[in-house]
C-alpha cells in the first residue's frame, strides 16, 4: 500500500507524455509564401496574410506588416493570441520547415500534434539597424486551449538549438497558459538580451 501511495505521490512530477502513457514524435512540413493562398492587406506597410497547409492538412497561417511577420495554426488561426504576437525588431519566416511535436497515446493510435518549432530570422537588438538577422527557434503550443508562443531558443547561441526546442515544447507547450504564462528564452540567451 505504501508503494502504490508513493507512486501516486510521485505521478504528478513526471512529464505530461509520461503521465498518459504517450509517446513523443516529430513530423515535418514545409511552406513557402510565394506558392501560399495570399490575401492583400488594407493598410500601407500590410503586405496582407498567405494561408499554407501544414500537418494533417492543418492550416498555417502568416502575415506580415511592418517588416514583422505572424504565424499561427489551426482552423481559426488568424483569432488566435499567436496571430498577434511577433518580435520587437524585423523578422522574417517567409519559408522554411515546420516541425510538428506529436503525442501517440499507444502505439497504434492517431498522432496528435501539440506544437511546432519554426526558424525564424530576427534581428534580436532592434535599435542596430547594421545587426544581422539571427536564426530563433519559435515553439508554439496548439489549441485546444489556444494558439501561443511557449518560448525561443537562439539557434545560433545554443549548438543543440533543436533539441532544445523539442525540450521545451514537451514539457511545457501542453500546459501552457495562452494569456497567462509568458514565453522565455531557454539556453544560452543571445547577446543583445
Amino acid at each position: 500500500m505504501r508503494r502504490i501511495l508513493t507512486a501516486l505521490l510521485l505521478l504528478p512530477t513526471l512529464p505530461a507524455a509520461a503521465q498518459s502513457g504517450a509517446s513523443t514524435e516529430s513530423a515535418y512540413t514545409t511552406f513557402n509564401i510565394d506558392k501560399c493562398r495570399h490575401a492583400r492587406g488594407q493598410a500601407p506597410e500590410d503586405n496582407g496574410s498567405w494561408l499554407c497547409s501544414g500537418y494533417a492538412g492543418i492550416p498555417v497561417w502568416l502575415a506580415e506588416g511592418d517588416e514583422r511577420m505572424y504565424a499561427s495554426f489551426g482552423r481559426k488561426a488568424a483569432d488566435e493570441p499567436a496571430a498577434s504576437e511577433t518580435f520587437p525588431g524585423f523578422n522574417d519566416v517567409t519559408k522554411g520547415t515546420i516541425e510538428w511535436r506529436l503525442a501517440r497515446s499507444r502505439p497504434n493510435g492517431t498522432a496528435q500534434p501539440f506544437a511546432t518549432i519554426l526558424r525564424w530570422n530576427v534581428r534580436l537588438n532592434p535599435a542596430d539597424d547594421a545587426q544581422p538577422h539571427s536564426p530563433v527557434l519559435v515553439v508554439t503550443r496548439l489549441g485546444p486551449g489556444g494558439v501561443c508562443r511557449v518560448g525561443y531558443v537562439d539557434a545560433r547561441a545554443n549548438p543543440d538549438a533543436n533539441a532544445l526546442a523539442r525540450k521545451l515544447a514537451d514539457e511545457r507547450a501542453r500546459s501552457f497558459k495562452c494569456g497567462v504564462d509568458k514565453p522565455d528564452f531557454v539556453g544560452n540567451r543571445p547577446p543583445s538580451n
